[in-house]
């Protein structure tokens, strides 16, 4: 743990869970720019969609810090509503998926149709969000197990102190529900378990889609961290306010992903395969240049 800042940079402190965090959303967009490339997204597929993906983590890390201070508002309304930066998971991940999906469908169903005289605003993609929706969760994981280790040196979002064998001194500040300071107390280190789950879970959907071109990692993801998510909740102490009684923020939400991912199975059968364009089965663009090319040029 190292809560401390580890140097300056023009006189801004910088934080190991900073790194962490911007590590992690860069593995996420370069395995993003690999898997697109690899599965022969063109390049315009590629860029818009990466494109829109850095708008919506923008907006996600803001929503993250939106909900914690709505959490927080809830608890004690007497303190007033104000944005802090603190921030929650969840938050990110509805405020960041969200707004790619109004983004990415304004995009595609109202400007594209109209707008024809701008060439970078033309839909010219091999590749609907349907192709995309199998890789994007991968990243999503990656990005999100460099979070929690960065949660790990920070010394947030950590178990219930404990005597065993597992415990680790990877908690900081003052804990309001048990009445302690948390420096230097072992406990559950639910940040490092939780980030080794989201890697191996990342591992585990890469497999599907890449050697049995499984494409429903949106419902796998959904439904095992939602269920993992509420499971690790009974294991953490540190305290994140109020949404519905007798459940955590974490837990409400963890059962909400359960349900859309069960119902992401359906909707990919009977919606969203539909709209795949497979772009891995086409021919490669140089290769497409080089037919069209072969079929002009006529015959001595």
């Amino acid at each position: 743990m190292h809560p401390q800042a580890l140097f300056e940079v023009f006189g801004q402190p910088v934080y190991a869970y900073g790194i962490c965090m911007a590590v992690g959303i860069i593995a996420c967009f370069i395995f993003l720019m690999w898997a697109f490339w690899y599965r022969n997204f063109n390049e315009e597929a590629s860029d818009k969609i990466l494109i829109i993906g850095v708008v919506a983590t923008a907006f996600g890390i803001f929503m993250a810090m939106v909900f914690q201070s709505v959490y927080d508002f809830i608890e004690d309304p007497s303190s007033g509503f104000r944005l802090n930066t603190s921030m929650t998971f969840y938050g990110g991940l509805i405020g960041g998926v969200s707004s790619f999906l109004i983004v990415w469908n304004l995009y595609v169903f109202v400007i594209a149709p109209r707008v024809k005289k701008v060439k970078f605003l033309q839909n010219n993609m091999n590749a609907s969000l349907s192709d995309a929706l199998p890789i994007i969760p991968i990243g999503i994981t990656i990005a999100h197990a460099f979070g929690r280790l960065g949660c790990f040196f920070g010394g947030c979002c950590y178990g219930a102190p404990t005597e065993s064998w597992i415990g680790l001194p990877c908690a900081h500040g003052f804990n309001t529900e048990l009445g302690m300071t948390m420096d230097g107390v072992n406990v559950i280190p639910v940040q490092l378990m939780e980030c080794i789950f989201l890697f191996m879970l990342s591992a585990i959907m890469a497999l599907l889609y890449f050697k049995f071109r499984f494409n429903c990692n949106f419902g796998v993801y959904a439904m095992a961290y939602g269920v993992w998510r509420f499971i690790i909740e009974f294991f953490r102490v540190d305290h994140r306010g109020d949404l519905v009684a007798g459940i955590t923020p974490s837990q409400f939400w963890a059962i909400v992903m359960v349900v859309l991912g069960i119902g992401y199975f359906f909707a990919y059968k009977y919606w969203f395969k539909r709209f795949m364009k497979h772009p891995e089965r086409q021919k490669p663009l140089k290769e497409a240049e080089k037919a069209e090319e072969a079929e002009q040029t006529p015959a001595e």
